[in-house]
């Protein structure tokens, strides 16, 4: 490299503001790169060996051979514009495509019948009418009662989801002043509430429900488009998020805990970290930082925060959890001939399939084997929001619940040989959105300066979405920059 000169990193400009970003799921890796895009010099700290948060991936070697397993399936909306942003940024869109056009086909299990929630080209809020007035899981009362209702949360949409006259009450009741039978919250508001605030209409909040269907449905024609990863969440969330953080020039610490921040007199912070190396007797590392950015869940933030930081810091310990559930099946032969299946009247929730982008291989399935039989197998995730009940029971207790009721669902699956089952568990996957949660969760803004919070438990506005976390990164990165001085792009004024 003779008269080559290494690319200068943007921490090494000798007057550029310094800061260390701690957590690196979607919200600290949004932070680091928003941050280091305006010439901060950014340390991001994450306390895994991986990045991605709670959206990650992990290898299985099983009767199925080798998989590659997401923790759990994770969809977008075609109004998650933040985190479209991001998979941008990381030249990721076409690893994440949208449909065309929303369409979720819904299996009534006891009625054996197959409706599908779709919408049209036409404009808002024609583009709904066709599908809802096909819809066979509603009688056509509970529809027009349905479109009535949809209407009144799209005003109410248009309201700060934190203020009290509604974050206080709960969705179910509102609900049933608006006419809707509890067969019409099963087979429409839960069937969209649970997968997308993870709480069922009883528990959860009033303005957080108004922001998800006015947004969701209400907003545009394609709002509610749905997209999801062909390819397993760990080649997005860490390897390609962790090339784009460095060619942004963020260095990334994974494996280091931090133990403290201590404020300087001179107005800057010294963070201290603990990593995998240092855990053996050596050492820890004292990062200097004019800002830092705790994109951490809600309790480690408590722990780290510096008194005096927030007026009331007990109340981050009061935002409530709600667990997520994902079965895993491997059948020997395909079963489900569409992408995902939504369900009615049995305790599957949704059905995903996950075969291509799992790299299912198994050595002793030849071509030649496949070719004989006609049959490859098929790699299904049954997840399950709101998994209070469930959360805790053994794997063995789940196959016995859940392969009769695939087996219910999908015919072809009664022939099938399981090859393999399993289950992973994320007890404290979301915020719990339950009504109040509004006035607990705090702004990106401290009373610490120089301290900020990111988070999808943050007041995003949003619930507890991969679009919540990148948003609040946006919001984190955006302030502290203010704060710095620094002159800084609203690149999407419109998540900030």
């Amino acid at each position: 490299m003779s008269g080559l000169r290494a690319p200068r990193r943007r921490d090494d400009a000798p007057d550029a503001p310094r800061a260390v970003v701690v957590g690196g799921g979607l919200a600290g890796i949004t932070a680091a790169l928003r941050l280091a895009d305006a010439g901060v010099g950014v340390t991001l700290v994450e306390a895994r060996p991986r990045l991605g948060g709670l959206a990650f991936s992990f290898r299985r070697t099983g009767g199925a051979g080798e998989l590659t397993v997401d923790n759990g399936h994770h969809v977008y909306l075609r109004c998650c514009t933040a985190y479209r942003w991001l998979l941008e940024r990381m030249g990721a869109s076409a690893l994440a495509p949208l449909q065309r056009r929303l369409d979720v086909p819904v299996f009534d299990a006891r009625r054996r019948r197959l409706g599908r929630l779709r919408r049209t080209g036409l404009p808002v809020p024609l583009h709904l009418a066709p599908g809802l007035a096909a819809y066979p899981h509603l009688s056509p009362i509970e529809r027009l009662l349905a479109g009535r209702a949809a209407f009144a949360l799209k005003r109410l949409g248009t309201v700060d989801p934190a203020d009290p006259a509604l974050d206080d009450v709960d969705f179910a009741s509102w609900l049933r002043r608006h006419g809707q039978s509890p067969r019409a919250v099963r087979a429409l508001w839960d069937l969209v509430g649970v997968a997308t605030l993870n709480a069922r209409a009883q528990d959860v909040s009033l303005g957080l429900a108004a922001m998800v269907f006015s947004t969701g449905l209400l907003s545009d024609p394609g709002a509610a488009d749905i997209g999801w990863s062909r390819v397993p969440l760990g080649r997005l969330h860490d390897e390609l998020a962790g090339a784009v953080l460095e060619k942004a020039g963020v260095r990334v610490v994974r494996q280091g805990r931090v133990r403290t921040l201590r404020a300087e007199p001179d107005g800057t912070w010294r963070v201290a970290v603990e990593t995998g190396a240092h855990r053996t007797g050596e050492a820890g590392e004292t990062l200097p930082a004019d800002t830092v950015v705790l994109a951490v869940p809600h309790q480690e933030a408590h722990r780290l925060l510096p008194e005096g930081a927030l007026p009331h810091p007990e109340r981050l310990l009061r935002i409530g959890t709600a667990p997520i559930l994902n079965v895993h099946v491997v059948y020997d032969r395909r079963v489900l001939h569409r992408p995902f299946l939504a369900t009615l009247g049995t305790p599957v929730q949704w059905i995903f399939d996950r075969t291509e982008a799992s790299g299912l291989h198994d050595p002793a399935e030849t071509e030649r084997e496949a070719g004989r039989t006609g049959q490859r197998s098929q790699y299904l995730v049954v997840s399950q929001s709101a998994a209070q009940d469930e959360i805790g029971l053994p794997a063995a207790t789940l196959r016995e619940r859940y392969l009769p009721e695939l087996a219910r669902l999908l015919p072809a699956a009664r022939g099938a040989r399981v090859r393999d089952f399993f289950v992973t568990r994320e007890r404290a996957a979301t915020f719990a959105p339950a009504p109040g949660v509004g006035r607990l969760r705090p702004a990106a803004r401290t009373d610490a300066p120089g301290v900020w919070l990111a988070g999808a438990w943050t007041a995003t506005g949003w619930p507890a979405t991969m679009e919540g976390a990148v948003r609040s990164g946006l919001t984190a990165a955006r302030e502290a920059l203010a704060a710095l001085g620094r002159p800084h792009d609203d690149v999407f004024p419109e998540a900030a």
